[in-house]
């Protein structure tokens, strides 16, 4: 498994949480990923409104298919995937291009943040995340060998 990078970003566009697993990439300063979340949020809210509407229509009485806006996004070097969670926080998952099941994987990490960060009585929503228990089983599951 080749993870690159996780971010979480929440439903305002703040960096609640960064960290990098693969070591020898280049590194960013804290002010660098505060960029990029504002940016990606503001350009995956965009990408919902301009997403087309689906051709079917729904049934009367029920709400429409919510757009995703960008799930994915493949450069060269890299593949970036994006989950959006019901409540509007982003989990961004940097990838190697060639990792297979990177929605997979990015769920499983949400399932974590759920069990460890929003159970924990002492985190508070919207602020960064500070959980050691989730690091450390984050790192574990994302850093093994093979």
């Amino acid at each position: 498994m080749v993870v690159f990078a996780l971010l979480i970003i929440n439903k305002a566009g703040g960096l609640v949480y960064n960290r990098t697993f693969a070591p020898g990439l280049q590194k960013l300063d804290s002010n660098d990923y505060l960029i990029l979340a504002g940016t990606f949020h503001g350009i995956h809210a965009i990408s919902r409104t301009i997403s087309p509407a689906p051709r079917a229509p729904h049934p009367p009485g029920t709400r429409p298919p919510p757009t995703t806006g960008i799930e994915t996004m493949d450069a060269g070097r890299f593949r970036l995937t994006c989950f959006q969670t019901p409540t509007g926080v982003k989990f961004l998952l940097f990838t190697s291009p060639e990792q297979p099941n990177a929605e997979a994987i990015i769920r499983r990490c949400y399932e974590m943040y759920g069990e460890m960060v929003m159970k924990n009585p002492f985190y508070s929503l919207e602020m960064p995340v500070r959980v050691e228990k989730f690091d450390r089983v984050l790192g574990g599951y994302l850093v093994r060998p093979g």
